[in-house]
This record gives structure tokens, C-alpha cells and sequence, in this order.
């Protein structure tokens, strides 16, 4: 008995010395990660401005006004952006990154944007809607990036309501100090107000774009759950954010020497600094913004996993999905298989935008490219599959194959075909139509002769500019986008068809 005590005893010593390296490991490791990341920050990062270490007061937070209705939500968004205004009229107007930013309403980004009013939530209304809509953009973004679905919805007869998520729309630096709960708590708000306006008959939308399309599918489990929830009829999402890559984990330590009140390390806040050239997306992108959005990723797959265990997936509405292949941002397995793959009839549908696969592109394509797309084909499927693509590798025409659950497939072929300098869609270009005059790549897309931003192309060398060239070559809107508006179309009419 002694004997088994002593070995006892050893065995709890070993263990607990063995837990303690482990706990020293881990803490220097951290530490480590912390100081490395912050002498990266503080030494490679550009000069902050005041948009990036300035904060307005007059934001949302859940923690204060979740007991607001839209009305005053938007109440409180008019003091935020006259804040905004009397802010930006106090920076040193010789300032050139100023000048040619934004912030400024005489540069030439701002004259694009006839004053980009759509930073802010706003609603399309019929005088006699035939449903409702709510739809929610994406993290960097603001309501503009829902504004095609939102003209397509609308041309359905719709009432659609774009809100803007707290800690965008105004100044970048907003988003250092944002939280995913507020985002939900603001997504909730319009939502009832979206509900209230329903009558008898009309079916309720809720869709979003990247993060946006997190929320909106969170919004939908939840309703599961909670009776206090309307159910929406159908879910649409843009590039939705399911997965992000595991190094956004990191966004939870390397900021923590930004506590300390020394100027030089608010840099540590930061993961890009980058110009604010773009009307209605932040360029500059904070720590917080990783940190959050991977807590809202990790809810929604947590959510998904318990209605799955529960069996509850059944329950939800129909699903609709359009997703680039190859997505730098977000990826396409998260929706693609981690969404998908749990979801099981009632209409769901994704539609997957595969790359240029013409013939003289052959030797410069990755072959993961084509990888997702023979997996799904491969794989039992409980919803509608469909891939948009070339004709064949002789042809940039594009073919829409709609492939069944059951494997039964039909083509369809729209008249649409690859312009001649693309290779692949992506994350940034879905929602948005080729000559939209912000992000158009079309020639001649823009306003008041000032070229879209989608078709700036500069050539030289990286240092010219205060921009990165590279940036100017990734595609920011869909030539195809005419698939997404038809879809809708189809989807609204069977839907209000049903309900006759």
C-alpha cells in the first residue's frame, strides 16, 4: 500500500512538474509572439493618421443602447456622422494623404461617390412591397457593398433594408475598438423592424456579404431556438465568411502591448496601414477586426454543429450561396463543405464561380483550382450544386451546369463569356455588377468623369506610388453578376408563387 502511495505520489509530482514546463512553454511562446509582432509593427508599419488613432463617440454599443429600435438606431448614426463631419473638418486639409483621401469631400474618390451617402444604413421601399428583405455587408465594408442586391431584391418588389454594422462606415480607427456583439445586437434591431413591417403573405429575406453572411446565417440557427426570432423564408449569401485561416487566432495576443500609453505603440493595433483611397472600404485593417470576426466565425460553426448534433439542420429555410472558387479572403472550403456539407434539402443551392479554365491559361493555373470543384461531384449531396465555368478549354464562352442532389444535371448557356484579361472571380468582386461605378473594371465605368476604382491599372514599379500595384490588379467586380440578379429573380417568384 505504501509502495502504491510513493508511486502515486511520484506519478502527481512528475505530472505536475511536467504541467508547469508546459504552462512556461506556452506563457514564452506567447511572449515571444507579443514582442516579435510588435517590433514588427512599430518598425515596418506606416505613420498613423488621425483616422486611425482618433475615435468618434457616438457609436453604437451593445452594451448602451441594445434597447434602441431601428429608429433610434438611426437616430444615433445621424450624431455619428455629424461627429464624423466636424471631425474630419478639424485635420490639416494640406495634409496630402488627406487631400486625396476619403475623408475629404472634394478629392476625387468622394466626387465618385456623389458623397458616398451609402456608408450609411438606408432602405429601398415600394408603396406596396411584396416581402421583405434584410441584408448585412461585410467586415471593412459598409452598406454599399449590398447595394446591387439590394436594387435586385428591390426590383422584386421587395423593401430591402441595408444596415451598416457598428465601427464602419466612418473612420477606420472605429474598428480598434468593435465587437461582433455589436454587430449582432444592431443586426437584431433592424431585423425586428424588418419583421414589423411584414403583413400577411409577404416572405422575410435576410442575406449578407463576407461577414455580413455570417450574420445573417447566425441570425438564422438562432431563430431556431428563439421564438422571439421570425424565421426568415430564404438565406442569401455573398462569399460568406465560415472559416477563417487559424492564424487569425493570433489577433487574440499580439496586440497586448498597445495597453501600455505610449503613442509609438498604437502601431501595435494595426495589421495593415495602408492609404484610404476607397470610398466605402477601409483599406487599413486593425488586430480587432481578425479578433472578431474569428469569434463570430467560431460561434456560427459552433451553432452549426449543435443544430447538426440536434438534428435541427432540417429546420432551416432555403439557402442560397454564390462563392468564388479560389477566395484569398475568406477561402471557399468554409461555405463549400464546412456549410454545405451539413446542410440536407428544403432548396438549398450553391452556386460555385469556377476560374478561367481556357486552354492558354493551362500552364499558369494552380491545379488546387479545380480540386473543390471534383471533390463536391464526387461527394453525396444533400443540396442543388451549380458551377458556372467555360464552355470547354477551346472556349471563354460560359456554361451554367445545375446539378441535382440526385446527380441529374442540366446546362444552361447565358451568353456570357470571360473577358480576355481575367483568370477567376474572387472574394471582393461578387457582389458587385462589371460596371459598377465605384468597383466597374468595364472601360468607362465611373462618375463625373472620373474612372471607377475597379478599372485603375498602373503599371511601374512598387514605390511610385503610395499605393502597391499589385493591389490595383485584383478583380473587384462580377462579369457575371447578370447569373446572381437572374437567380433572385427566379428565387422571389417561386417563392411568392407558393404563397398565392
Amino acid at each position: 500500500m505504501s509502495r502504491l502511495f510513493r508511486l502515486t505520489t511520484a506519478a502527481g509530482r512528475h505530472t505536475w512538474r511536467l504541467a508547469v514546463r508546459l504552462a512556461w512553454i506556452t506563457a514564452l511562446t506567447a511572449a515571444a509572439i507579443v514582442l516579435g509582432y510588435t517590433l514588427y509593427a512599430v518598425a515596418m508599419l506606416p505613420p498613423l493618421k488621425p483616422w486611425h488613432t482618433e475615435r468618434l463617440k457616438e457609436e453604437f454599443s451593445a452594451l448602451r443602447d441594445s434597447n434602441l429600435d431601428f429608429a433610434g438606431y438611426l437616430q444615433l448614426e445621424d450624431r455619428l456622422f455629424a461627429e464624423y463631419r466636424e471631425k474630419v473638418a478639424s485635420w490639416n486639409e494640406n495634409d496630402e494623404t488627406y487631400l486625396f483621401s476619403r475623408f475629404n469631400p472634394e478629392s476625387p474618390v468622394s466626387r465618385l461617390a456623389d458623397g458616398a451617402q451609402f456608408n450609411r444604413s438606408f432602405r429601398l421601399a415600394q408603396d406596396k412591397p411584396a416581402g421583405q428583405a434584410l441584408l448585412i455587408h461585410g467586415l471593412t465594408d459598409s452598406p454599399y457593398s449590398m447595394h446591387a442586391m439590394a436594387q435586385t431584391l428591390h426590383a422584386q418588389g421587395f423593401d430591402v433594408t441595408v444596415v451598416r454594422l457598428p465601427g464602419h462606415g466612418t473612420l477606420p480607427s472605429m474598428m480598434v475598438e468593435m465587437s461582433h456583439r455589436d454587430w449582432t445586437a444592431a443586426m437584431r434591431i433592424a431585423a425586428r423592424d424588418v419583421v414589423s413591417r411584414l403583413t400577411p403573405g409577404q416572405p422575410f429575406y435576410i442575406g449578407g456579404y463576407s461577414t455580413g453572411g455570417t450574420l445573417a446565417m447566425q441570425y438564422a440557427l438562432d431563430a431556431l431556438d428563439d421564438p422571439a426570432l421570425k424565421r426568415p423564408d430564404r438565406v442569401l449569401l455573398v462569399s460568406p465568411a465560415i472559416e477563417i485561416t487559424r492564424v487569425a487566432a493570433l489577433a487574440s495576443i499580439i496586440d497586448f502591448l498597445s495597453i501600455v500609453p505610449i503613442p509609438v505603440l498604437e502601431k501595435v493595433r494595426w495589421q495593415d496601414v495602408n492609404p484610404e483611397f476607397d470610398p466605402y472600404k477601409f483599406n487599413s485593417f486593425p488586430v480587432n477586426a481578425s479578433r472578431q470576426v474569428n469569434r463570430a466565425t467560431r460561434a456560427l460553426r459552433a451553432s452549426l454543429l449543435r443544430a447538426h448534433e440536434r438534428g435541427r439542420i432540417g429546420e432551416l429555410p432555403p439557402v442560397v450561396t454564390w462563392q468564388s472558387v479560389v477566395d484569398s479572403t475568406v477561402g471557399s472550403t468554409g461555405a463549400a463543405e464546412t456549410l454545405y456539407g451539413r446542410l440536407n434539402g428544403n432548396g438549398h443551392r450553391l452556386v460555385l464561380f469556377d476560374v478561367n479554365r481556357h486552354r492558354y491559361l493551362a500552364s499558369v493555373q494552380r491545379p488546387q483550382a479545380g480540386e473543390l470543384i471534383d471533390r463536391l461531384l464526387r461527394q453525396k449531396r444533400g443540396y442543388a450544386l451549380d458551377i458556372v465555368g467555360n464552355i470547354s478549354a477551346d472556349d471563354t464562352g460560359i456554361a451554367i451546369r445545375h446539378i441535382a442532389p440526385d446527380g441529374a444535371e442540366t446546362r444552361d448557356l447565358p451568353e456570357l463569356k470571360w473577358p480576355s484579361n481575367l483568370v477567376s472571380l474572387g472574394h471582393v468582386a461578387l457582389p458587385f455588377p462589371a460596371d459598377d461605378p465605384i468597383y466597374g473594371f468595364q472601360p468607362g465605368s465611373g462618375r463625373h468623369g472620373i474612372p471607377s476604382i475597379g478599372s485603375w491599372l498602373l503599371r511601374g514599379e512598387n514605390g511610385a506610388v503610395t499605393l502597391t500595384l499589385g493591389s490595383l490588379t485584383r478583380l473587384r467586380s462580377n462579369p457575371f453578376w447578370m447569373v446572381v440578379d437572374k437567380e433572385v429573380g427566379v428565387l422571389v417568384a417561386k417563392d411568392l408563387g407558393q404563397r398565392r
